[in-house]
């Protein structure tokens, strides 16, 4: 979108060329002397273009809004100021932004809110994008977060963020309503309009050029027709280090108990207990001689901590552990150790394929319809690769924990591994290869017709779709029972230097195939076929009436529905196969390298599985899959049907009062249908190969809400603007939360069940905010915010008798448990618990150093801080709670920018914090942490462009100039480290070309 047209424009013609174009030099006692024109100009012809333009536009735009939104515009058509939709909005005040892989930006929150709040629009129509990603980056995409990463931002003119919502605006948005925008012909005034640009990115961690390139084409025909297209496409290869812990844990978590009978009997020993170690002035041999796995005895006894396993430990180490009782009171619970503590790379291939059409007819100056369509298809092919220490995350039954011996141990203060020795650990080299498609399309055909001065008929009509096809192998191979195992955090608090005492590049030391007879496993094999598909149609009429002057009367309503599927199919088996005659691991195997380089030789490369060798070397065609027939898989499908309408009233006092007082207010009805369905689990019918299957749940609900809104904006002086803003608004829980599913395991008696009848998030919200803008193009602002959020969604844990979960009775026949259906199981399921208040403020500024003289004056700031604070109860079990701050909230957050620009030279550089925030209360699965942590993270990004000519423009940008890396924390005090990850410095060269 052409922000300002080539061609001058006097300066006197209109308030937005006043605010884009007066001199702040004029409003100054002492101006500084006026330039003198260049050849061929008049003095009174100012021109704005570039990235100050870009901001003044949306500078005009927000002010002349009665609610609370700001916007990011083009420069010029084709011209977006940033490379990603959601670091562009790290400049918007109150907007934090949450980094995917790479460390390119995935999604955000405003205002403490997460991605799961915060509603998109593209070119009116609600919009959903769907990824997959590691467990510890949300796993497979169940929800209605946006992720914008799928989006190239060539393809997208505007964006707007509305903070405070109005009656006419859909509901769903808890946090703020982002609108993207493509561009239309008849957004600038030139008939012609062609854009294109060309970037090579490069990447000092992958070291590799990759290629994106975008072109704009739009062409008018007289001054009725016009028709633009875009595209663009982008190829990535993206490389990730990382330590990862998984999970952290008190030591006693997979430890044995001493049985009946014996002198310290229901004691539980977490580690392979020393020769002849006394406890409480008993011997004690752990695990337990005869130990059972399967019917087969591991063999320990005396001196073995299982067959071939010696008894290694010491003494003094153990006695330490289990010394340190902890806040759970048992013996060994306060030393925390990392559950799977393991070096990872992640390789990315990446290739996104995005672009627009638009047809557009304007009959008359009252009359403009149009037909947008817009594709996108991000492609991913993604390798993760570890090797996992595992016997500290598992039990006796599963080689675990009972069978490892420790020899060196230390801790700090609060528990938490400082260094130690072991034997006896297994280690698993684990691939995971996903390679999944994020599609999107769209098409709608919008109206506006103005059938008098008074009256005006617009809407639309539309249909989108966004599917996520998913692939996921993995594939593990084990070496069992290794030696001189060490991990060590003195030299590093987040990284660990980690030894294994075998040679972890050769794959001869490895093993492939089903477990053993003792019940050690030898590698692991897991495989799902997935498809999410979200399907939505909307309908929308809006009609005005200026019933008299600047007092409007405005009336709308809208059908929409969206539709969401997931299906998924699974191996029929899980356990390894032996391989084919003449097949051994060597023949599928590779060495993971990189990893001792990018993490300064604390971590290890590895011997890892090549997964197209090893489909090719096992045969993987003819493996079989299910889904219902033998419960295994994803299936379910939510459908939600929307009807409502909405009645508001607009008005200035203007011309009536003394003062200017601008705003609307309204209120909004919506009637919501819900019709879901999901896979429960079923004894399989007689004959049936399979143990169990799946059979069909089905549950159909409404409810409606009324959404009252008001917005105020009072005109103070001409420059000073005061706001109000209040609002009713709710947020529709995770279509994944609401699929009636739900699995039993009938011999501990626990159960998990997603709960289709939870309500919306509903919350009460104010807003109130002072603007100044004291010089063309200048803005000091400040706002307070608050939420009364009243109802909330967690997962949580209670009693219930098993008849009343909802699944057949026939999964308790045939157990040889004696549990009947009135036997209490612990449920875990997402229920709606009460709310709590979030409130902060924003302070933001938007100043240009045009006061200054020479060619300081083309200097300008950007900056923004905002403060948040929220208190949720969070229930722990039906006896605890807790309070904490919202999930994906932090306190503070700021962003800051320096740019200069003239006619010839831009350049700028973004600074972004964000301080820590909660990813998890309580902690996940982890035992005894009150909670999972993001650290607190701050990049410096940079770009800068030359004009050549007119036409020609040469970029340079750098993002994450420091070298900032991702990293996830256990526990508020402990902060033991739970991933830390480094994904490098990128830097692109562009030439832009438009004419």
């Amino acid at each position: 979108m052409a922000l300002v047209s080539k061609r001058s424009f006097r300066a006197s013609t209109s308030l937005a060329a006043l605010l884009i174009a007066l001199p702040a030099a004029a409003q100054n006692a002492d101006p500084a002397p006026a330039a003198a024109p260049q050849e061929g100009e008049n003095a009174e012809d100012i021109v704005v273009t570039g990235f100050r333009a870009s901001l003044n536009q949306a500078l005009l735009q927000k002010r002349e809004e009665t609610a609370a939104i700001d916007s990011i515009v083009a420069e010029d058509i084709g011209k977006f100021p940033d490379s990603n939709l959601a670091e562009s909005m790290q400049r918007i005040p109150g907007v934090a932004l949450s980094r995917g892989d790479g460390g390119e930006g995935r999604n955000i929150s405003v205002r403490g809110l997460g991605a799961q709040f915060t509603r998109v629009r593209i070119n009116g129509m609600e919009g959903v994008s769907q990824v997959s990603g590691t467990d510890i980056r949300g796993g497979v995409a169940t929800g209605r977060s946006f992720d914008f990463v799928t989006f190239p931002t060539e393809i997208f003119s505007s964006l707007a963020v509305r903070k405070t919502t109005s009656a006419d605006v859909e509901e769903g948005s808890l946090g703020a309503t982002v609108d993207l925008r493509a561009p239309k012909p008849f957004d600038t005034k030139k008939e012609f309009n062609f854009s294109a640009t060309a970037r090579g990115i490069y990447n000092d961690i992958s070291q590799k050029v990759d290629p994106r390139l975008s072109a704009l084409v739009s062409k008018q025909f007289g001054d009725s027709f016009g028709v633009l297209g875009s595209i663009a496409y982008s190829k990535r290869h993206i490389d990730e280090y990382a330590y990862s812990a998984a999970d952290v844990i008190p030591s006693y978590t997979f430890g044995q108990a001493q049985p009946a009978g014996t002198p310290n009997a229901g004691v539980v020993f977490p580690f392979c207990t020393p020769i002849g170690y006394v406890y409480n002035g008993a011997p004690t041999i752990s695990p337990v001689p005869g130990f059972a796995n399967g019917g087969n005895a591991v063999g320990a006894d005396a001196n073995n901590c299982s067959t071939g396993n010696p008894r290694t430990g010491n003494a003094a180490a153990y006695d330490y552990i289990m010394s340190r009782k902890g806040v759970s009171g048992r013996p060994g619970g306060g030393v925390f150790l990392p559950r799977l503590p393991r070096p990872a790379k992640s390789s990315q291939d990446q290739e996104r394929l995005a672009g627009t059409l638009t047809v557009q007819w304007k009959p008359g100056e009252n009359t403009d319809i149009s037909i947008d369509g817009l594709y996108s298809r991000f492609k991913v092919d993604r390798l993760d690769q570890y090797i996992d220490a595992r016997s500290f995350g598992r039990a006796a039954s599963n080689q675990g924990t009972p069978m490892t011996s420790v020899r060196e141990i230390e801790v700090d203060e609060n528990g938490s591994l400082v260094r130690g020795l072991f034997d006896g650990v297994d280690l698993r080299s684990e691939m995971q290869n996903e390679k999944f498609t994020s599609t999107f399309r769209q098409a709608n055909f919008n109206f506006d017709h103005r059938f008098s001065d008074t009256v005006r008929f617009y809407g639309l009509a539309g249909i989108s779709e966004s599917k996520l096809d998913v692939d996921r192998l993995q594939v593990a191979i084990d070496s069992n029972d290794t030696r001189n195992f060490s991990i060590d955090f003195r030299d590093n608090a987040s990284i660990p230097t980690l030894g294994y005492g075998i040679d972890i590049t050769n794959p001869a030391l490895f093993q492939y195939g089903p477990p053993q007879a003792n019940g050690a496993q030898r590698g692991q094999l897991s495989n799902f076929i997935r498809r999410n598909t979200i399907t939505s149609k909307t309908f929308e009429l809006n009609g005005e009436w200026e019933a008299a002057p600047n007092f409007t009367v405005q009336v709308g309503g809208q059908y929409r529905t969206n539709e969401y599927v997931a299906r998924e199919r699974q191996l029929q088996t899980n356990t390894p196969l032996t391989l084919p005659a003449g097949v051994t691991i060597a023949n599928f195997a590779t060495v993971t390298t990189g990893v001792a380089k990018n993490l300064n030789g604390q971590l290890q490369d590895f011997v890892s599985i090549d997964p197209d060798k090893f489909r090719s070397a096992v045969g993987f065609d003819n493996y079989l899959y299910c889904n219902l027939e033998c419960a295994k898989g994803a299936y379910g499908g939510v459908k939600e049907t929307y009807k409502s309408g909405y009645l508001m009233v607009k008005f200035n006092t203007a011309d009536t009062l003394p003062f200017a007082l601008r705003g609307d207010v309204g209120v909004r009805y919506v009637n919501t249908k819900l019709e879901t369905y999901g896979a429960i689990p079923a004894a399989a019918p007689a004959g049936s190969p399979f143990p169990s299957r799946y059979v069909v749940s089905e549950v159909d609900r409404s409810y409606e809400d009324w959404l009252p809104s008001l917005n105020l904006a009072l005109d103070v002086t001409p420059d000073l603007i005061a706001r109000f803003s209040a609002a009713r608004v709710m947020s529709r829980p995770a279509y994944g939360q609401l699929i009636p599913s739900g699995s039993a395991n009938i011999n501990i008696q626990t159960a998990s069940i997603t709960n289709p009848f939870l309500d919306p998030i509903r919350a009460n919200t104010l807003d109130a905010s002072l603007e100044w803008y004291f010089a063309p193009g200048s803005l000091i602002s400040v706002a307070y915010f608050y939420k009364d959020i009243e109802t909330f969604i967690q997962s949580t844990r209670d009693l219930v008798p098993f008849r009343d979960l909802g699944l057949p009775l026939s999964l308790l026949q045939n157990t040889g448990t004696g549990v009947t259906a009135d036997n209490l199981f612990t449920v875990t399921r997402n229920n709606n618990t009460p709310g709590g208040p979030l409130r902060g403020f924003e302070v933001n500024a938007q100043i240009p150093f045009r006061f200054l003289p020479g060619f300081l004056s083309n200097f300008g700031v950007l900056a923004n801080f905002t403060r948040v604070r929220s208190t949720i109860n969070y229930i722990i079990s039906p006896t605890q709670s807790v309070n904490a701050s919202l999930t994906g909230l932090s306190p503070e957050t700021a962003s800051g920018t320096l740019y200069y620009e003239d006619k010839k030279f831009s350049i700028r550089s973004t600074v972004n914090y964000r301080s820590s925030f909660l990813t998890s209360v309580p902690g996940g699965g982890s035992v005894d942490a009150d909670s999972l942590s993001n650290a607190s993270s701050i990049f410096l990004d940079a770009s800068a462009s030359y004009n050549l000519t007119d036409n020609i423009k040469l970029i340079a940008e750098a993002s994450n100039l420091t070298n900032e890396t991702n990293r996830l924390t256990a526990d508020s005090v402990r902060k033991d480290p739970l991933y830390t990850s480094y994904f490098g410095r990128t830097f692109a060269l562009a030439v832009n070309v438009t004419f």
